[in-house]
């Protein structure tokens, strides 16, 4: 029965939509390894590279006080003289001019998510404290939004491939998955053939130094939130000696396999759905019902119900994959759960607008239709792909599902099988799991989030253990990453870091 009224879809602003969408994003399956940096690569740039290194860029205004350039970087490291990428930059100037120390370089993760845009958000991402004295400085990575981008298949192509059944429960889903698959890695092969295997974390981090020398800073300030943790960590291994202050918030463990990523991962949504849950149940108006047992059943119910029979949105169909793509998003904020009720409740009454809206904004599709504002998902597989090699086969895949549903009914099969396209993709990757110590690099900071649902804390605790200089901030509380999301005690820390280098001390447990 539908009723007269609803309540309205209001999406709080999840710090930024930048910073919310900055996860380890189940849209790609597990966040990438970075590649095995080689030793030595703390000495001046080569020869070869000096005319990347000494490029003196013109900034012009881009509206709101930003200033926006263009640079450019060897397609292949190896081969400087070849083909050359340009990166996209912005910076908002420091506040007070006499008391700038440097650049703030910023990355907010993905891999994908555009630093243009969280640096355009740097108002409400970063302090006054910290913006007063450092010009914050995004960029768009290799392959990522206004840098180069890596494009693999037409809009109409990528709505189809996010909508296809993710959690595939017989063998003809399985073919059609695996399929569509296919299609995806060729696609990229095809439209960006040369790219393919230059994309990976550690081409990203060089990228990182010529950005350094080209903002005219001796050594590298760095902020990376969740991937954006594995391109700082990256970085200080390749350039230990360039590192002049490093925040890794939301970190992710480099010596961990695909495996053991997808289930920490999944362990961490799976933490936050039954938090959402006991907290809808508790709320005396669940849509789902009154008790965490009861409200679990009927999600499971409503997603084998959208499974078998997609709900219309618009000439859209409202698939069991967009559904969980629209589950996934608020749970990345403790602040959107009351968004993520109100949509559920709408598709409970047949109605599957709320969620593809969910759905929309996590995959960067524009409201309305008309395609994606950015190459974001096809991004987070070329980058994933680059990094990590995976001999995984279906019949691996299957199994792996398997065990994951027996974790989670709602997200494990999914999880497990969102990683196929990298298991055809045709370009050779170069990465593999191990720890990465950064040795000899000042301290770095390392944030974890104790209910992280993208990054689990393990993960930070692990990362601020294998670097040399790690130093782990804890922040016992929700949602993905913690700067600047509502912890004065996390805000003071890394505030008193970047602004006059002094550590938390050791075992600073905020709240």
């Amino acid at each position: 029965m539908r009723r007269s009224t609803r309540p309205a879809l209001v999406l709080p602003a999840l710090l930024t939509a930048a910073v919310a969408l900055a996860g380890c994003s189940v849209v790609g399956g597990e966040p990438s390894t970075p590649p095995s940096p080689q030793p030595g690569s703390t000495v001046a740039p080569k020869a070869d590279l000096q005319s990347f290194y000494a490029q003196r860029p013109r900034w012009t205004g881009c509206g709101g006080s930003f200033e926006c350039t263009t640079i450019d970087v060897p397609l292949d490291y190896a081969a400087p003289a070849g083909t050359t990428l340009e990166l996209a930059l912005i910076r908002l100037p420091a506040k007070d001019r006499g008391a700038r120390q440097g650049s703030l370089l910023i990355n907010p993760g993905g891999p994908g998510v555009s630093g243009l845009e969280y640096a355009r958000a740097a108002r409400a991402a970063f302090t006054d404290e910290v913006r007063t004295v450092y010009d914050v400085v995004g960029f768009d990575p290799r392959g990522v939004g206004e840098s180069s981008p890596v494009d693999c298949v037409s809009d109409d192509e990528l709505d189809a491939f996010l909508a296809i059944d993710g959690s595939p429960d017989s063998p003809a889903e399985e073919q059609a998955l695996l399929a569509a698959s296919r299609s995806f890695a060729q696609g990229c092969l095809d439209r960006s053939e040369a790219w393919l295997p230059h994309l990976g974390t550690e081409d990203a981090a060089r990228d990182m130094d010529v950005i350094r020398a080209v903002l005219g800073d001796a050594q590298l300030t760095f902020f990376g939130a969740s991937y954006g943790t594995f391109l700082g960590a990256t970085y200080a291994e390749l350039f230990p000696g360039k590192v002049r202050r490093m925040v890794l918030d939301g970190a992710v463990d480099p010596a961990l396999d695909a495996v053991q990523i997808s289930k920490g991962q999944l362990a961490g949504f799976e933490e936050e759905l039954n938090g959402f849950l006991a907290d809808c149940a508790g709320s005396g108006s669940c849509p789902l019902g009154g008790s965490s047992a009861a409200a679990r059943q009927r999600l499971e119910r409503l997603l084998a119900d959208i499974d078998a029979r997609p709900l219309d949105v618009g000439g859209r169909p409202l698939t069991q994959s967009l559904a969980l793509l629209g589950i996934v998003y608020p749970l990345y904020d403790q602040r959107a759960w009351p968004t993520l009720r109100v949509a559920l409740d709408r598709a409970l009454d047949g109605d599957g607008s709320a969620l593809m809206l969910l759905a929309d904004i996590y995959t960067d599709r524009k409201p309305g239709g008309g395609g994606y504002k950015s190459n974001r998902d096809e991004a987070t597989y070329a980058v994933n792909c680059a990094d990590r090699e995976d001999s995984s086969t279906v019949a691996d895949t299957r199994a792996l599902a398997a065990e994951l549903a027996r974790q989670s009914s709602v997200f494990g099969a999914y999880l497990a099988w969102s990683n196929l396209p990298c298991a055809v993709w045709p370009v050779p990757a170069a990465g593999r799991p191990r720890a990465l110590r950064a040795a000899g690099a000042p301290p770095i900071v390392v944030i974890g989030t104790t209910r992280d649902p993208a990054t689990p804390y393990a993960w930070a605790k692990s990362l601020a253990t294998e670097l040399e200089s790690g130093r782990l901030l804890t922040y016992d509380g929700r949602g993905h990453t913690a700067y600047t999301r509502g912890s004065r005690c996390i805000d003071r820390a890394v505030d008193a870091y970047l602004v006059s280098g002094t550590l938390p001390a050791e075992g600073t447990v905020c709240r």
